[in-house]
């Protein structure tokens, strides 16, 4: 599990970060709308700095930043930031969130997330992996408060988190002024539930674009939409 894992444009370290690269991820780099060409990103909660490899590879953003709260994962962002194609580009910040969004004058034209979201009951004796997978080191109130204080008038705010919150997420964004523009629900297999919303939010109320993934018709065998979405990134579709 600690291996590097292999991109077809770069390679990531994991072995110092509690959160290892999982589907997850590759769904919201790859899914993620660039249609306004955004010049400056920001990713919250970096980790390996896999969310800002993928936008750097897909995009012609000079500034992406990652943020990164973790001693270890911020350490191994930077590495893997260094060892990009892209790390004239790259940039990681250790700081927590909160002290980030007061202090930084700048705004960015997209800010990206995929936040921890395991409730209490699911605590281990990991600490380090537990910040990373649990809403309490970065409330989901949190996440929209700072994420709307550091996004242009224009710009986009893209997420992605359980099914189950997609609606309660949605009340809260709309509370700092951030409205559901896109929405991407997936599933694992077509006769699975619906596990993960994936939602692109901008200060503009739209109608919502809504579609569906499935990754899998079976075990990896993968839908013609699952690699087309991720076949710029994995080495194997």
């Amino acid at each position: 599990m600690n291996n590097p894992f292999q991109f077809k444009q770069f390679t990531v370290k994991q072995d110092q970060c509690a959160m290892k690269i999982g589907t997850d991820s590759v769904l919201l780099g790859a899914w993620t709308p660039l249609k306004d060409n955004p010049f400056s990103i920001l990713d919250i909660g970096a980790g390996t700095g896999i969310l800002s490899l993928m936008l750097a590879q897909r995009s012609n953003a000079q500034v992406i930043d990652g943020l990164e709260i973790d001693e270890n994962a911020y350490e191994q962002c930077v590495d893997n930031f260094e060892n990009s194609p892209w790390s004239d580009r790259l940039f990681c910040y250790h700081a927590d969130l909160q002290e980030f969004a007061e202090e930084i004058e700048d705004k960015y034209d997209l800010i990206i997330s995929n936040p921890p979201f395991y409730a209490e009951h699911f605590k281990t004796d990991n600490k380090q992996r537990d910040m990373a997978r649990f809403q309490d080191a970065m409330p989901f109130e949190h996440l929209v408060v700072c994420a709307a204080h550091l996004l242009e008038d224009n710009g986009r705010f893209s997420v992605i988190i359980p099914f189950s919150e997609e609606d309660r997420f949605i009340n809260l964004a709309q509370k700092v002024g951030l409205f559901p523009n896109q929405i991407l629900n997936v599933k694992g297999n077509p006769n699975a539930d619906i596990k993960r919303s994936l939602i692109s939010f901008s200060f503009h109320e739209s109608e919502i674009q809504k579609e569906e993934l499935i990754i899998e018709t079976q075990r990896h065998q993968y839908t013609e939409d699952y690699i087309n979405l991720t076949k710029d990134f994995y080495l194997k579709m």
